[in-house]
C-alpha cells in the first residue's frame, strides 16, 4: 500500500496530465488543509489546472482555488456564489433528474453525476445510482458533468459506452503504488469512447 501524502499524489497526478484536481479531505484540521492547498494551488497554476477544493468555501478563497464543490447537504448554490463571487466555478453533486434538474435552474457550472457505484470514499453517502442516471443527463441535459462513485478501471469503460467524458476516480489513483501507470491506463480507456 502506498504511502503518498495528498501534496505528492496532487504532484504525480499533474505531472501525468490531469488538467482538473479536486482537493477533497474529510479528516484533516483546517491549518493542515490551508496548507496542502497552498501547495496544490501552486502546482496546479505551473501546470495550468484548475483547482476545485470540496466543500470548504473559506479555503477555497483563502487559497484562491478555481472553484468549489457542494453536495446536496450543503449551502445552495445562489448563496455560494454570492459568497465566492461571479468568476469561481461551483459544481453540485446530484443523485437524480430532479437534481440535476434543479443545478440548472440554480446556475451550477457544472454537475456531479452518482454515485454510479457503490463507493467507499465517505460515509454518509447515497445509493448508488446507476448507468441509467448517467443516460438521462447524457441525453437530456446541457451542463458540463463529471461522473462520479466507485468508478475504478474495471468497470471505466461501461461508464464511457453511456456517455461519461469526465470521471473522478480517487481511491483507484491515491491507492495505487504506479500512479502515473494507474492515469496513463486510464486515460487510454477513456479515449476509446464507443
Amino acid at each position: 500500500m502506498r504511502n503518498f501524502s495528498n501534496v505528492e499524489v496532487g504532484k504525480q497526478i499533474l505531472t501525468s496530465g490531469v488538467k482538473i484536481l479536486q482537493y477533497r479531505e474529510k479528516s484533516k484540521k483546517m491549518k493542515a488543509m490551508y496548507e496542502e492547498c497552498l501547495a496544490l494551488r501552486k502546482m496546479t497554476r505551473e501546470a495550468g489546472a484548475l483547482f476545485i477544493v470540496n466543500d470548504h468555501l473559506d479555503l477555497a478563497l483563502a487559497v484562491d482555488a478555481d472553484g468549489v464543490h457542494v453536495g446536496q447537504d450543503d449551502l445552495p448554490v445562489k448563496v455560494v456564489r454570492e459568497i465566492v463571487g461571479p468568476n469561481r466555478i461551483i459544481g453540485l453533486s446530484t443523485h437524480s433528474p430532479e437534481q440535476a434538474q434543479a443545478a440548472v435552474r440554480e446556475g451550477a457550472d457544472y454537475i456531479g453525476v452518482g454515485p454510479i457505484y457503490k463507493t467507499q470514499t465517505k460515509t454518509d453517502v447515497c445509493a448508488p445510482v446507476g448507468l441509467e442516471y448517467l443516460r438521462y443527463v447524457v441525453e437530456n441535459l446541457n451542463i458540463p458533468f463529471v461522473t462520479i462513485g466507485g468508478i475504478k478501471e474495471h468497470n471505466l469503460s461501461d461508464v464511457v459506452k453511456n456517455g461519461a467524458e469526465t470521471v473522478a476516480l480517487v481511491t483507484e489513483i491515491v491507492g495505487s503504488e504506479d500512479i502515473h501507470g494507474t492515469i496513463m491506463r486510464l486515460s487510454s480507456i477513456l479515449k476509446k469512447k464507443v
